[in-house]
């Protein structure tokens, strides 16, 4: 694995720090964030997916990204593009 770094929350400190990477080889986008609470995680399972199972699978969760963070996301966007047509 070969991870790039494309950024961490500005606003975070040195503690929680929602952060953002793309794994070189398989394009793929990794990203660190705050574990969703309760209330959002029973949202998402009562809006998931048409034809998925209405639950979380136990390899999975709901993170929060602060909306800060959609530049870094973009650029992970672009970053894992670029990595998955090498």
């Amino acid at each position: 694995m070969s991870l790039r770094f494309i950024g961490v929350d500005p606003e975070s400190g040195q503690t929680g720090s929602p952060t953002v990477w793309v794994d070189q080889e398989s394009g793929e986008i990794i990203a660190q964030g705050h574990i969703a609470d309760e209330a959002t995680r029973a949202e998402c399972i009562e809006k998931n997916a048409p034809g998925h199972e209405k639950k979380i699978p136990d390899h999975e969760t709901v993170i929060r990204i602060p909306a800060r963070m959609v530049p870094m996301l973009r650029e992970a966007c672009d970053a894992a593009e670029r990595a998955a047509a090498l």
